[in-house]
């Protein structure tokens, strides 16, 4: 990959790799770290990395930084195991704010998976590349969390 290439790959995919960023770590100055620190991995391997496949590369090299920032914060959870928090919803509720707790509340792998496939738009092959999953696995995951976000949401109408 060229300089002029790497420039480019700025440009168009800074703004999804934080979104994506976002999602999982819920703090814009972590997100924007795990941007810049998945771009300085891809400057270091700008040699080797394809321009046409660069999009997943940064992707991948997001996922893993985003694994192992978890790990070492010890902030996964578990959306079937956390107990409910006790907070009392207000009638004015935003969907936005509740499926952010919802995805919030999944293991990190099916929020990894939910995020690329829904507000990403990849393919299941292509989270399978990201991941190092098999796309039978992709999958599974992401209909363990799209049910586990449907029973979290339905929760929350009983409640309403």
């Amino acid at each position: 990959m060229t300089v002029k290439e790497y420039n480019i790959s700025v440009d168009e995919y800074s703004d999804n790799l934080f979104r994506f960023a976002l999602k999982h770590l819920r703090n814009e100055m972590s997100a924007n770290d795990m941007v810049q620190e998945t771009f300085t991995k891809v400057w270091i391997k700008h040699e080797e990395v394809s321009y046409e496949k660069v999009k997943s590369y940064l992707f991948t090299t997001a996922y893993h930084a985003i694994v192992d920032w978890v790990k070492k914060e010890g902030r996964s959870g578990d959306i079937e195991y956390t107990e409910e928090q006790g907070e009392n919803p207000s009638i004015n509720f935003n969907l936005k704010e509740v499926l952010e707790e919802a995805l919030e509340r999944l293991p990190e792998v099916q929020k990894s998976v939910v995020l690329l496939r829904d507000y990403e738009g990849y393919n299941y092959n292509e989270i399978a590349e990201i991941t190092g999953l098999s796309e039978a696995q992709v999958k599974v995951y992401i209909f363990r969390a799209r049910k586990a976000l449907k029973t979290y949401i339905k929760r929350l109408d009983l409640v309403i």
